[in-house]
């Protein structure tokens, strides 16, 4: 179970303020390859196909729900905390908030959609899902940028490294919670996509770094296999297009 969240305002016992953020860097540069790829490959399936509209669907089943579970954790663990100990980003805090409504009216708008295109694979289905999938990216494209500009240094410096660490415990927690719905291969998704968001020169030493030894051996062991298979059923005549 993830560590109990303290109130938004005084310093918890004994932690102290100043985090390592840059996390959420690798997190965002996922959320803008899978958004980029995702309208590209409802409109790569052809009349009819229903099987592989289930393929795609599934994974954009998963995208959309990545999302709702990262601006959820955020809206819990960052806002008001922020505006408490910095009330000057207050103003930035806000946008933040209204920008996490415009994608949850986007992801309204397109999640009843999945489903009917999946069922027929119907290219006019799919071109109209696309099309939303595409607002929705560019929407993100621009409140991910303005989130790392404007609330990444005023978090680094105001949060608890403790604090900035429940965001993550409670996404592993949430997924793992879902895994009957979201597949058993779920975990090994998750931390296929972290290790495909850094620079491959360097992600011998991050995963040294950030991903304790006993995940690293059975991501080596297990997990590995199964991302890459994913990655094959969603690639199955090109190579995985890089995130970096």
């Amino acid at each position: 179970m993830a560590t109990k969240l303290p109130s938004s305002g005084a310093m918890p016992e004994g932690q102290h303020a100043g985090c390592d953020t840059s996390g959420l860097i690798l997190v965002h540069r996922i959320f803008r390859w899978l958004y980029t790829q995702l309208p590209m490959l409802v409109r790569e399936v052809q009349a009819g196909d229903v099987e592989r509209a289930a393929i795609v669907g599934r994974y954009a089943n998963l995208d959309f729900f990545a999302l709702h579970m990262h601006h959820e954790t955020e809206d819990i663990a960052l806002w008001d905390r922020l505006t408490s100990r910095d009330p000057g980003c207050t103003l930035h805090v806000d946008q933040m908030r209204a920008q996490h409504a415009v994608v949850a009216a986007q992801l309204a708008r397109i999640e009843p959609q999945l489903e009917p295109w999946v069922a027929t694979a119907d290219p006019r289905l799919g071109a109209a899902l696309a099309a939303d999938i595409e607002v929705l990216r560019d929407t993100l494209h621009a409140h991910l940028a303005q989130e790392e500009d404007d609330i990444l240094p005023v978090a680094g410096a105001v949060l608890s490294q403790q604090e900035w660490d429940w965001m993550e415990e409670h996404t592993r927690e949430n997924l793992a919670a879902h895994r009957k719905e979201l597949g058993k291969d779920i975990m090994a998704l998750q931390v296929g996509l972290l290790i495909a968001s850094v620079p491959e020169a360097e992600r011998d030493e991050w995963m040294h770094k950030n991903i304790p030894a006993p995940i690293r051996l059975l991501y080596l062991l297990l997990m590995k296999r199964k991302y890459d298979r994913a990655m094959r059923e969603l690639y199955p005549d090109r190579p995985v297009p890089a995130m970096v």
